[in-house]
């Protein structure tokens, strides 16, 4: 017979650092995005970056936007978990705010390529869930990157040209997901962040739980 709902134990937990990964248009940011509006328990890992801004990006909300010399400062001081570059541009991820969040139970989303993924799991290995997406095929990558229509068509041929080297890295992640579907590419990832948050090895507040429950006398 079913239980009645009944008041929500609070459970300590140490914050996950979710990454996912794909190449340019196989919809990883529509993914992190969705999941964001949707999940108030994940933030997003805002990154620093040295490209320039597209016209829909807002500084401080999509990437921090930087001088080349404003990023080696950064690096060089130790103030990045990881960096990469990137079709000529430099990408970061800002140590403080992540460790932040971490320690007060908060979950963190990195929307980065394969290289800050490695770095991250070299670095913070228990810490981190990572995802890769994968696109149905070639032509829909391509297709999906000229209806995007944020970035000129030389553009687009380098992001395609370097899209096999990134898939290449499919089998460094924890999951892949193939986005034949994005409703149900969402599901999938919304899914896996479900049950590593139950995982016991995050979940620090089981300890004080059990040893209270097992001590009460059940009054």
């Amino acid at each position: 017979m079913a239980e009645g709902k009944g008041t929500i134990v609070p459970i300590a937990r140490r914050g996950l650092m979710l990454v996912i990964s794909s190449p340019s248009g196989a919809g990883k940011s529509t993914i992190a995005r969705t999941l964001m509006e949707r999940d108030r328990q994940i933030g997003m890992s805002v990154s620093v970056t040295t490209r320039q801004r597209r016209q829909s990006e807002i500084e401080g909300v999509h990437y921090h936007f930087v001088s080349q010399r404003e990023f080696e400062r950064m690096r060089d001081s130790d103030s990045l978990l990881e960096w990469a570059e990137v079709h000529g541009n430099f990408y970061g991820t800002p140590r403080d705010p992540v460790e932040l969040a971490m320690s007060e139970g908060r979950d963190m989303l990195f929307d980065i390529d394969w290289q800050g993924a490695q770095q991250l799991q070299d670095k913070m290995k228990a810490d981190v869930v990572s995802i890769f997406i994968l696109p149905p095929t070639m032509a829909e990558l391509q297709s999906r990157l000229h209806r995007r229509a944020e970035d000129t068509e030389d553009v687009i041929q380098t992001r395609l040209a370097n899209s096999r080297a990134e898939i290449s890295h499919w089998r460094e992640y924890d999951y892949v997901i193939v986005n034949d579907d994005l409703g149900a590419a969402f599901d999938a990832v919304q899914s896996i962040v479900k049950a590593e948050r139950l995982r016991r090895d995050r979940r620090h507040g089981l300890f004080d739980f059990v040893s209270e429950l097992v001590s009460s006398d059940g009054r």
